[in-house]
């Protein structure tokens, strides 16, 4: 054992030692090249994130309507808020609307994608038209929506008088008008779901897939037992990032109720963004700047 020992402290004894100074020199280095990396960014997330959220929560502490000399009002906006009967109505839709839209949105968005997962002819074609609603804006869906669930000249309602069925209220019916917003949501961010879900599928390896055909499991057994444990990071990704758009959403009901919030039954599908939209309003005269600012993340 000395012996080995010895030997071994032979061999490693001529090594050269890292001078200390060197070996901080190029930790210090590393470190700076790496902020070097990561500055553009960081100054995009400061600008565009940190620092406006910072700002708004200044002046939610003030009393301006956007023209006039700001007054201090300390935490009485907030305390309006709680009290005000009109905003806890919009985080019940939202809520709803939550509840609703997050597992549809994922669960169409795996069914479309393992759809689109095969070799078949015009897949590329396929695969671009159900992406094409995720580009459009939500101001156009919500035209849209207003063209097609219109109580009076809407293609839908003229459906089902062409079926001798009777037309429905859709956006003036306070039952319907929270279902039509969710499925023109669905008809736009289904699309981004299938995508991301396209691409998790795409990257299972083979190897598994076939492994579980050889063991004499069928397509069924193959997607439970298989391809759906290797989607569970991409599952929870999509899951909390359609939730923060749900929690967001403002500018689709805008578009598709235009703004009109005294009539009882467009207020059904108030969400959360919409009251702040209101209190603008009703402060300046002038349309709220959320109904520009806000697009689809």
């Amino acid at each position: 054992m000395t012996t080995v020992g010895n030997s071994v402290k032979g061999r490693t004894s001529g090594v050269p030692k890292r001078r200390p100074g060197r070996s901080l020199a190029a930790t210090v280095r590393q470190t700076l090249e790496g902020w070097g990396f990561v500055a553009p960014a960081s100054v995009i997330v400061v600008g565009l994130s940190i620092f406006p959220a910072g700002w708004a929560f200044v002046l939610s502490l003030q009393h301006w309507n956007g023209f006039s000399q700001p007054e201090f009002a300390g935490v009485s906006n907030y305390a309006g808020v709680i009290t005000d009967s009109e905003f806890w109505d919009a985080v019940v839709h939202t809520a709803v609307y939550v509840v609703l839209f997050v597992p549809l949105s994922v669960f169409a968005g795996m069914i479309l994608a393992v759809a689109l997962n095969r070799k078949i002819r015009f897949i590329g074609l396929y695969r671009t038209l159900i992406f094409v609603p995720f580009v459009v804006s939500a101001a156009t869906t919500g035209v849209l929506t207003n063209y097609l669930f219109d109580t009076q000249f809407g293609i839908v309602n003229h459906v089902l008088n062409v079926l001798g069925l009777p037309a429905q209220g859709w956006l003036t019916d306070q039952k319907q008008a929270m279902v039509v917003i969710v499925i023109m949501s669905l008809w736009g961010s289904a699309a981004f779901t299938t995508v991301i879900y396209l691409a998790a599928l795409q990257d299972i390896p083979a190897e598994l897939v076939e492994a579980a055909t050889i063991d004499g499991a069928n397509r069924v057994q193959t997607f439970w037992l298989v391809v759906l444990p290797q989607l569970k990071s991409v599952s929870t990704f999509l899951v909390i990032w359609q939730l923060v758009q749900a929690i967001q959403l403002f500018d689709l009901v805008y578009t598709t109720t235009r703004g009109v919030r005294s009539m009882r039954p467009r207020r059904s599908s108030t969400t959360c963004g919409t009251p702040l939209s209101s209190s603008w309003t009703s402060a300046t005269g002038r349309p709220s700047p959320t109904c520009c600012s806000a697009s689809r993340s």
